[in-house]
């Protein structure tokens, strides 16, 4: 009787012995692809969402007083000339290549604007005219520029407002006979 029931155990023991064996790996692989499969749909649809919720945002501020003026600005003759400056340097952006600029302001200031506000660089490149925007700190690094120097310019983006005559670069990078006078530091602010 003894060996009877030793012979049906045994048989437990080792497919029990297998199963537990094996179960980590089973598990976990198992485990891990729930994981992975739960992560990244929520992340798909994390994004959807979001994209909707930016859409929806952007018809509202179109419908707006301010983006029905923003839209006819784009429309205009000076918002075209805007865009269409852009065009012309897009590809030197995205490639934060050096642009070669010619330094016509370094006075530059809207007619509203308080004088303890940002300070504007005004340049032209390949004929058309740009604007830096820099706070009252930034800019003590370009006081020596004056009208008519060359400068090496690099930018990262570029922006527009129906308040400014020409497209708004940031300015990233900027030497002036092979010396550097500002490089924006991107490792503070999230890289912005």
């Amino acid at each position: 009787m003894k060996k009877m029931i030793y012979l049906l155990i045994l048989p437990l023991l080792v497919v029990s012995g297998l199963v537990f064996s094996f179960a980590p790996f089973a598990y976990g692989s198992g485990a891990n692809r729930e994981i992975k499969n739960e992560t990244r749909p929520s992340a798909k649809h994390l994004s959807i969402a979001h994209k909707k919720a930016g859409l929806e945002e952007r018809k509202k501020w179109e419908a707006s007083a301010d983006g029905i003026k923003f839209k006819e600005w784009e429309r205009s003759p000076e918002g075209k000339k805007v865009y269409a400056s852009h065009d012309k340097i897009k590809k030197q952006l995205k490639a934060f290549t050096d642009m070669e600029a010619v330094v016509t302001s370094v006075t530059f200031q809207r007619a509203d604007a308080k004088s303890s506000g940002p300070k504007w660089l005004v340049v032209t490149i390949n004929g058309e005219a740009y604007m830096m925007q820099f706070t009252p700190k930034d800019f003590q690094q370009l006081n020596s520029l004056k009208v008519n120097d060359k400068i090496i310019v690099r930018s990262r983006s570029a922006g527009c407002s129906p308040n400014h005559p020409y497209l708004i670069l940031s300015g990233d990078y900027i030497a002036h006979n092979n010396k550097v006078l500002f490089k924006r530091d991107f490792s503070k602010n999230n890289g912005c």
